[in-house]
């Protein structure tokens, strides 16, 4: 819990006896913690709701970064169980075919042992340990050529058996630690987004009116509006075709459509709609093509914001991109310079 703000400065009166300093200094927490704890007590009153504002947008950033990561973690999580299914059906066939060769071997053992003993070379099979029995090379000599390929082949096998057991669960703890992983960082942005609207809904009815309709803060006005071009390629054409379809659907975090999007998401969807299959997370998706400079930038171009690539949006030309903004903003447009660019993108 946070605690209130108090000041610390010298009072102007004297006299103050320790009864009348308590209840001075309790005034000023419960007004510090009225103004959300974001305004000294020599601060312009319009600097509470600037900075609560300034607050709720970072809240929003960390959570947007916190859903990416969820949506890596998703990711792998998807990956890893294909993994793990494909190497337990491996480890499955790799049995099947260890038991069929035992069949056919102990048939061999139990003619032999009817005609009067058994080959101490087929002894093998009743050995939990196969591959120290077939390193003798004494016992080698006493198996047929026939029978030494067969055991052989099983050996092979049964190796190759173990290290598919290992393959399938390596993978699986994997996939739990990502499992993990995306529990966490879910947390996290629930966490955050909690906090944000908290914050939100206690900023007075114009000021949270403000908030709504602005873009994102950070905004740099020094990117120009580049011309109005054309599409650098068909299937762009047809992803920004998509995009503008999807304008007015609400921002959810780790959603990618239809229904709603958060930002990566809506650029998956859109260029899914194009036959172009795109990564799920806006930091892959910087690497989906080639990078242009901003100022070639063409509809379709996706247009990735902050270093750590947190935020991605597409380029539909006249200098305004189309994007999932945050949690309460429907898709919409925006100008392309709302957020620092990191970088653009042609698929």
């Amino acid at each position: 819990m946070r605690r209130p703000v108090v000041s610390h400065r010298r009072s102007t009166q004297s006299g103050l006896n320790l009864s009348v300093r308590a209840t001075v200094l309790s005034a000023a927490a419960a007004t510090a913690a009225a103004t959300l704890g974001a305004a000294t007590a020599n601060a312009d009153p319009q600097d509470a709701p600037r900075t609560a504002k300034a607050r709720i947008d970072r809240l929003y950033t960390e959570a947007e970064r916190a859903t990416e990561q969820y949506n890596e973690a998703g990711e792998n999580i998807g990956r890893l169980r294909g993994e793990v299914d494909r190497a337990q059906d491996r480890a499955a066939r790799g049995q099947e075919q260890v038991n069929r060769m035992r069949t056919v071997l102990g048939s061999a053992a139990s003619a032999q042992y009817r005609s009067g003993g058994i080959d101490p070379s087929l002894a093998l099979l009743l050995s939990s340990d196969p591959d120290s029995y077939l390193d003798r090379a004494a016992a080698l000599e006493r198996l047929t050529g026939l029978q030494a390929a067969e055991l052989r082949e099983l050996q092979q096998v049964q190796r190759g058996l173990t290290q598919t057991r290992a393959e399938a669960a390596r993978a699986l703890a994997e996939l739990e630690r990502s499992r993990a992983d995306a529990t966490r960082h879910k947390r996290t942005v629930e966490r955050k987004l909690t906090e944000a609207r908290k914050l939100l809904h206690a900023l007075p009815g114009a000021d949270r009116a403000e908030f709504e309709r602005a873009s994102r803060s950070g905004r740099d006005a020094g990117y120009p509006a580049t011309a109005d071009v054309p599409a650098g390629s068909a299937r762009a054409a047809a992803a920004v075709m998509a995009v503008r379809q999807a304008l007015g659907r609400p921002y959810i975090w780790g959603a990618n459509g239809p229904a709603g999007f958060d930002c990566s998401g809506l650029m998956q969807w859109a260029y899914a709609q194009a036959g172009v299959s795109l990564p799920r997370t806006s930091q892959a998706q910087r690497y989906a093509g080639h990078m242009v400079p901003l100022s070639a930038a063409r509809p379709g171009d996706l247009v990735v914001y902050r270093a750590d690539a947190s935020h991605v949006a597409m380029y539909v030309g006249n200098g305004q991109v189309i994007h999932a903004p945050y949690p309460g903003a429907p898709v919409r447009y925006d100008p392309v310079g709302m957020m620092p660019v990191s970088s653009v993108t042609r698929v």
